[in-house]
């Protein structure tokens, strides 16, 4: 009982504090507290932001030092932007492997269409079929870097479109999708290799992967 009484009292007070950082603009403790309160539940969180964009010039480092990387986005725009520029060029000298799950444009399952709905609430300009136009633009973008980059391997998902995950080996970006949302404006969360989170978010890639080994990009299909 004492320690339950004790782990309580100290959960809320690294909140306390960090909620105080917050308003004080310190970033530090704020990450500090995390790592203490990941080193105590087992969940693994390192680093958090407000909106998923803010997460990109540490992600850049990220990508860097990796030896494989795991994409699953909703539209894949990061894929193309310079978070990723530095990958798709030379990569690291470790790097081994990357492999990118994208909706599939066809959207048998209608999830595309779900998720421009849920957007459409906020942004107007999501008119029926426009996801499906950039999902597949940046899928021809993705299958001319695989076509030059052997260890590129790019793949379609037919599922609901409720995360974005950027997975190395040392740490994984989740972005949790919200109605009414952009993803870039929605929160981040960093999860360390070994934590309870790391494990279940490449989980979730892995079964997406393993449920798409046929799905191949629509040039791809079309021959080109």
């Amino acid at each position: 009982m004492q320690e339950l009484v004790i782990g309580v009292v100290s959960s809320l007070l690294a909140t306390a504090l960090t909620v105080a950082a917050g308003w004080f603009g310190l970033s530090w403790p704020r990450r500090i507290l995390l790592r203490l309160l990941s080193r105590m539940t087992g969940v693994g969180v390192v680093r958090s932001y407000a909106t998923q964009s803010a997460a990109n010039a540490e992600l850049v480092g990220d990508l860097r030092s990796a030896r494989w990387v795991r994409v699953v986005a909703g539209r894949g725009n990061e894929l193309t932007r310079d978070s990723f520029q530095e990958l798709w060029r030379s990569g690291g000298a470790r790097l081994e492997s990357v492999k990118v799950l994208l909706p599939d444009p066809a959207d048998p399952g209608g999830w595309l269409r779900a998720r421009e709905e849920e957007m459409r609430r906020a942004d107007p300009g999501f008119e029926a079929g426009l996801l499906a136009k950039q999902v597949s633009a940046n899928l021809d973008y993705l299958t001319a870097v695989a076509a030059r980059r052997p260890e590129v391997d790019v793949r379609v998902f037919d599922s609901p479109h409720s995360l974005r995950a950027i997975i190395t080996d040392r740490v994984a970006y989740f972005t949790p999708y919200l109605p009414g949302r952009h993803g870039r404006n929605s929160p981040c969360l960093v999860f360390a290799e070994g934590g309870v989170m790391y494990d279940h978010v490449l989980r979730v890639f892995d079964q997406l992967w393993q449920a798409s080994p046929d799905r191949k990009p629509p040039s791809d299909r079309d021959g080109r």
